[in-house]
């Protein structure tokens, strides 16, 4: 087994990490959550969209008498602006998020193959008589996914 990770988070790392997502939190107290209903629904703004918005707010500037009543001219520069500024909050979280989770997987993988292992080395033992094996066997028989007693039964269920 090929061992391509070796971490340990100590509990010091993760209450200062904790204190920098909650000064995040404090920084940015507007941020909202949406249904995906919500999500739907809305009009997307992607790059090629940015420039389309930014030259229509200068435009909007540049020419008052045709900006429709309804339009805040106020609001659509904060919204251009937070738009803005939270891609520079934004981008680098996407990037540690996918590191945070490629890690994750990495390690969870590992420590998954190496339980696999663990359990095979222990099947066989427990099937050579090796004294208390068997009990060490049932006690992860019943606990590895879709197996055991009633992994049969509920495999069967899903089908």
């Amino acid at each position: 087994m090929e061992n391509r990770i070796s971490v340990t988070v100590s509990e010091e790392a993760l209450a200062n990490i904790n204190k920098a997502i909650a000064a995040i939190n404090e920084n940015l107290p507007y941020l909202i959550n949406l249904t995906p209903a919500e999500r739907h629904q809305m009009a997307k703004m992607g790059d090629k969209t940015l420039a389309f918005v930014n030259k229509a707010f200068e435009y909007a500037n540049q020419n008052p008498k045709i900006v429709p009543s309804f339009l805040d001219l106020n609001e659509f520069a904060k919204d251009s602006a937070a738009v803005t500024n939270l891609k520079k909050v934004l981008i680098p979280i996407e990037q540690l998020s996918e590191k945070l989770s490629d890690t994750n997987l990495m390690a969870g993988s590992e420590a998954y193959m190496a339980a696999l292992a663990f359990y095979n080395a222990v099947k066989g033992a427990a099937k050579a008589g090796e004294p208390g094996m068997k009990s060490i066997y049932d006690d992860l028989q019943s606990r590895f996914p879709g197996r055991g007693k009633n992994g049969a039964a509920a495999k069967k269920n899903r089908q």
